[in-house]
């Protein structure tokens, strides 16, 4: 007669992992914190999720030129959206840049009890202050159910500014020679452990990081190169490109001449949680900040649930009424449109086949292309 073998009971052998090795958990870390950029059409793209942006538990990069909005987006809208939802955040700025006039000018609160800031500009300072507050962390609230720890939201602004001892001591020694890669592999080292630390805990962590032209021809000239070597890349669950334009229709959606803001076309280069590679334009007016409906029309006509009538576009919602509305109306959010569309396709919208939307303002895809150099 046939003995039954005994079930295997792995509590003692995940417990004996948890407890002798560094930065090692186990289990599924799927995400239940999400923290919305501001707007609904690139919180689409990054997340499947009109509501939904970044997540917590994960690295989440917003790269792109000066002037594109990254600190708008980053250290701007996701810390003030984070604050609603009772998230705490640190701000860590390399770039000396984020004053405290700003920040409310946004809508940060900055509070001591609501933020913190802290200005560094090491690679090694970094890791050692995320490094530092993660194990105190896990010490103080490893026996609280995950659902009961407090919330953090870690911003590096930026990723692209900090420097290593060889930068610094090249400096003060008048020797300005390259650092031989040192920086792409403290950057790669800062990165993945970050990764590892925070995956199980209720801590994120979002950084800007600066782009440039590449310029060897044979090697995909023009394309957009994100600084400090392919390290950050591939740490990141999350990686939105962004590229500058202007902005020169005024509040009324009229056409000028002048310059009203920042268009920032957005492109979502690395998500775990939509599709890859879409893109988004976001209007960010200097006298209102950022318009969280912008992009939505384009996004909703290349869904096709948009049909033109004249110089009209129609939306039919679920109940068979039809909807007829300029565009510069549906931009506005007229009698709450854009609230309807999103309610209504929510889920399924992805199913829809995409059509061109005869937008000239996106470059071709030659830009987009990501070179990783560890440099």
């Amino acid at each position: 007669m046939a003995t039954l073998s005994k079930t295997f009971d792995p509590s003692k052998f995940s417990k004996k992992i948890t407890k002798s090795l560094t930065n090692i958990s186990t289990g599924f870390n799927d995400p239940t914190d999400w923290i919305s950029t501001g707007n609904y059409a690139l919180n689409k793209r990054i997340s499947g999720d009109f509501f939904r942006g970044i997540p917590l538990g994960k690295i989440s990069m917003f790269s792109g030129q000066s002037g594109a909005g990254k600190s708008y987006v980053v250290s701007g809208s996701i810390i003030k959206n984070a604050q609603k939802q009772g998230i705490f955040c640190v701000v860590i700025d390399t770039e000396n840049a984020l004053d405290e006039a700003w920040l409310q000018a946004v809508g940060v609160d900055t509070s001591p009890d609501k933020i913190m800031r802290i200005s560094a500009s090491m690679i090694d300072d970094v890791a050692k202050i995320i490094g530092d507050f993660v194990a105190d962390y896990k010490a103080e609230y490893e026996s609280t159910p995950r659902e009961e720890r407090p919330k953090v939201l870690f911003v590096v602004d930026s990723l692209g500014m900090l420097l290593t001892p060889t930068d610094v001591a090249q400096f003060t020694g008048g020797d300005m020679k390259g650092d031989m890669g040192r920086k792409a592999k403290q950057l790669k080292a800062l990165m993945t452990n970050i990764t590892n630390m925070i995956g199980s805990l209720n801590i994120g962590l979002a950084v800007t990081n600066h782009s440039y032209a590449n310029q060897d021809q044979y090697n995909g000239e023009g394309a957009q190169i994100t600084s400090g070597g392919s390290g950050a890349i591939y740490s990141s669950s999350i990686l939105v490109m962004m590229k500058k334009l202007k902005l020169k229709t005024d509040e009324t959606g009229k056409k000028t001449t002048e310059t009203h803001g920042i268009r920032a076309v957005c492109e979502v280069i690395k998500t775990r949680y939509a599709k890859p590679f879409e893109r988004v334009e976001i209007e960010i007016p200097f006298s209102t900040g950022m318009d969280e409906y912008s992009g939505l029309f384009t996004y909703f006509k290349s869904k096709s649930l948009l049909e033109k009538s004249g110089k009209k576009h129609m939306y039919v919602d679920k109940d068979g009424n039809e909807h007829l509305y300029y565009e510069k109306e549906y931009n506005n959010n007229k009698d709450g449109i854009l609230d309807l569309i999103m309610s209504e396709w929510s889920d399924d919208i992805e199913e829809r086949d995409q059509v061109d939307t005869d937008d000239d303002d996106y470059d071709d895809d030659q830009d987009w292309i990501i070179v990783t150099k560890d440099n």
